[in-house]
């Protein structure tokens, strides 16, 4: 029976030298899957970021093509002051707006619609609460609405762009 038990305990040791030995194989096999991971990463990260077919234009390459920059016309609408919807003490919007067009002849067709426009802006920007023009998201949106609403007021002419001259809510 000592031979027996001699031979059982020495299995075990084999056995625990064996489960050892996949212990460092399995960790050997997922340092190499993280390893290999880490470089596809690394190797898709470069691509998208710095890989590109056409080389980037140099400012003195003459031969670099050049998008021209399209002419535009500005024209400043008269300064509007209104109170907003607010509960309680009364809050101001002063604002200075200037559109954006193609050309001098875009702002002939503009001009007959002024007074419509300004009653679009006006009855708009009435409804508006403080909270309503915080952020740049705020204005964002408000910059938006206000080109949509130009946009329907003069049709068929067509307005770029509303651009802030300077906006004040007091």
């Amino acid at each position: 029976m000592a031979d027996e038990t001699a031979a059982a305990i020495e299995d075990g040791e084999e056995g625990a030298e064996g489960a050892a030995g996949g212990g460092k194989k399995k960790l050997i096999l997922f340092g190499a899957v993280g390893l290999v991971v880490l470089l596809a990463a690394g190797g898709a990260a470069y691509y998208f970021l710095m890989g590109s077919d056409a080389p980037l234009p140099m400012d003195g390459d003459p031969d670099a093509p050049r998008e021209a920059q399209k002419p535009v016309v500005f024209y400043d609408l008269p300064e509007m002051t209104v109170n907003l919807a607010t509960e309680g003490r009364t809050t101001y919007l002063k604002v200075r707006i200037a559109l954006e067009v193609e050309n001098r002849a875009m702002i002939e067709q503009i001009q007959p619609f002024l007074p419509r426009i300004l009653d679009a802006f006006q009855i708009y920007l009435r409804e508006l609460r403080p909270a309503d023009l915080e952020g740049s998201a705020g204005l964002f949106r408000l910059k938006e609405e206000l080109l949509r609403r130009i946009n329907l007021s003069v049709y068929p002419a067509k307005v770029e762009g509303v651009l802030f001259k300077e906006i004040l809510v007091q």
